[in-house]
């Protein structure tokens, strides 16, 4: 299904009040659906300036994503990837080894969003988006301890990072 199809879904349930059935088939679609997500809650409306999804549960347990109920008044590639983001968190948290760090799960959340290793089929954001993403990844890298092990961890990714952000000037 092309991006103009896509669209065109989504806004259609967006249109009819079904925030969270546009998200379950966002899922279904882009192919990140997963049996620990117990399903999608309705958190405070977002705006332009400050869209926030967050993943609840304990670990090792079925989790909730809290998505604003307006999510889909904004741009859809930059919902899709903040709900890759939320579905990243789902993993670490529900599987073996679980990612107890948070700023390693940040990372690895935001890592995902600008090279969607796990979630190949999510469209591409705009060069500004992904500068923005960089740019979180980067204070959570750097909240990991100057040299620490997880730094070392993730010091070809980060170089990774510093490449994607050279290309895009």
């Amino acid at each position: 299904m092309n991006y103009k199809k896509v669209k065109a879904k989504v806004t259609s349930f967006h249109n009819q009040g079904k925030t969270k059935e546009a998200a379950n088939w966002i899922l279904q679609h882009f192919n990140m659906q997963d049996h620990y997500l117990k399903g999608f809650e309705f958190r405070e409306k977002a705006v332009p300036t400050m869209i926030v999804l967050t993943t609840e549960g304990d670990f090792g347990k079925q989790q909730i994503i809290r998505i604003p109920e307006n999510a889909f008044q904004f741009p859809l590639p930059l919902m899709i990837c903040l709900i890759a983001h939320e579905m990243v968190h789902v993993r670490q948290k529900t599987r073996q080894p679980f990612v107890m760090d948070k700023n390693e799960r940040e990372w690895q959340a935001y890592y995902e969003m600008l090279f969607r290793k796990i979630f190949p089929n999510i469209p591409e954001v705009s060069n500004f988006q992904k500068k923005s993403y960089a740019k979180k990844a980067f204070d959570y890298y750097n909240r990991m301890g100057e040299d620490s092990e997880l730094q070392i961890k993730y010091a070809e990714q980060k170089k990774e990072v510093e490449d994607l952000i050279a290309s895009l000037g």
